[in-house]
């Protein structure tokens, strides 16, 4: 942020992520999965919100010189950072279906949903901005977080 002041719409969007947030985790059942389910819900959320970050920092540019963000990208390794975590995402997932069965809706709600959100989040920032930011990254892990427990809820 080059402005450290929040204005008022970034104060309402902060609000709206967290109450998203928490109306997401208190609807998920919380005897799904033998007590496991927003603990498997909050590993899938947090993984894929960060994986979202790591595709942004690979596929679009970088748009400051100069910025917080500026370091991931110059360490940036393409693809080989973007395996590690996507295997392990994918390990949680199977490891959800394998362990229930019954829960394969979510399993796959987990992959799928992951996937789509966490590339549809950095590749809209990029559409309307032209690449990312540092700011960008960290709203990418958040709007994908955010969004994923909002659809395993539904699911």
């Amino acid at each position: 942020m080059g402005d450290s002041a929040a204005g008022a719409f970034g104060v309402m969007v902060a609000c709206a992520i967290l109450w998203l947030k928490i109306a997401a985790l208190v609807s998920l059942d919380p005897g799904a999965i033998g007590g496991l389910g927003r603990t498997l819900a909050l590993m899938a959320a947090a993984g894929w919100g960060r994986w979202g970050q790591a595709l942004a920092i690979d596929r679009y540019v970088y748009l400051k010189a100069q910025g917080k963000g500026a370091f991931h990208k110059q360490q940036w390794r393409s693809p080989q950072d973007l395996w590690p975590g996507l295997l392990l995402l994918l390990g949680l997932s199977a490891g959800l279906f394998w362990a229930y069965p019954q829960y394969w809706i979510m399993a796959l709600g987990m992959v799928l949903g992951g996937f789509a959100i966490a590339f549809a989040t950095g590749a809209w920032f990029n559409r309307k901005l032209g690449g990312h930011s540092g700011d960008t990254y960290g709203a990418v892990v958040e709007w994908t977080e955010t969004l994923l427990l909002c659809l395993l809820t539904v699911l």
